[in-house]
């Protein structure tokens, strides 16, 4: 069969009945095995797999795009679900103390809310690795993605505490889902804080495929400028990309930017949203 890709969870639901909420997750589904990466920030993936007619027991890996609690708070319930044991994908980061510090608010804790023991005895089998992980030999993670394009930068906002002092939160724990297809590379990315054409160029390297079929998932432009947004958009022209979903982090005002840009090529990534790739 071709590969689906079906988004669990997202900010916004395109589906009658579902439940939205701040935060992603994706189901990737081939002939032989189903991937989950992120699990959304809490009740959602559980609550909405069923009316999708999926069932969450018959996932055979989880792979986290980074710690933060809105793509890890659902982790829990859906080890519940599952009922077994499974692998967890993630980078050693992902357990770091993360913390938002913006100016004139007081710190808040977006790390995983859950103890790693706890998700231990619900099953969780974590691999923490900064490389890429080669699922099968067409799907891999990216592993840690270099900063290559100079105007994809980081947020200001995000620390880690470790032992009482601050530090800026590099955010090497951010990593996508490839999926190499017969039309071209499929590229998942839960917020690309490390940005987005960094992301795709990194996926072009260590997959050895040019060509770009489909991106969707969050892009982390909600607080950038309207530059950033064009040349992103610009840079997605460049590299060929024939499917733009844009979710979560993306902001409104950066979407409807980029569907200027990109007209049909784009499209919003809901929860409900289904897409197959040959």
């Amino acid at each position: 069969m071709p590969l689906r890709i079906t988004t669990l969870s997202e900010n916004t639901a395109g589906f009658p009945v579902v439940l939205a909420e701040w935060g992603l997750s994706v189901l990737v589904q081939t002939d032989d095995l189903n991937i989950l990466l992120d699990t959304g920030a809490s009740i959602s993936v559980p609550h909405n797999a069923p009316i999708f007619g999926l069932d969450l027991s018959t996932i055979d890996k989880i792979v986290l795009s980074h710690g933060h609690y809105d793509h890890t708070g659902g982790l829990k319930g859906v080890l519940e679900q599952i009922g077994k044991q499974v692998e967890v994908i993630a980078h050693p980061d992902t357990w770091a103390p993360k913390y938002a510090r913006r100016p004139g608010e007081r710190e808040r804790y977006i790390g995983i809310p859950f103890a790693r023991n706890e998700l231990e005895c619900l099953g969780a089998s974590f691999t923490l690795t900064r490389e890429p992980v080669w699922i099968t030999d067409d799907i891999v993670t990216t592993g840690e993605i270099a900063m290559t394009e100079e105007f994809e930068q980081l947020d200001p906002d995000m620390y880690v505490k470790e032992d009482g002092e601050w530090r800026r939160d590099e955010l090497w724990d951010d990593r996508a889902l490839i999926i190499k297809t017969g039309e071209g590379l499929a590229v998942i990315m839960g917020c690309a804080h490390r940005g987005v054409i960094n992301t795709l160029r990194h996926a072009q390297e260590i997959t050895g495929v040019t060509l770009i079929h489909t991106v969707i998932g969050g892009m982390h432009l909600t607080r950038t400028s309207e530059e950033r947004v064009l040349r992103t958009a610009a840079a997605l022209q460049e590299l060929g990309v024939q499917r733009v979903g844009v979710s979560h982090c993306t902001g409104l005002p950066a979407a409807v930017l980029l569907a200027q840009q990109l007209g049909e090529a784009l499209f919003f990534n809901n929860t409900g949203t289904r897409i197959t790739v040959p």
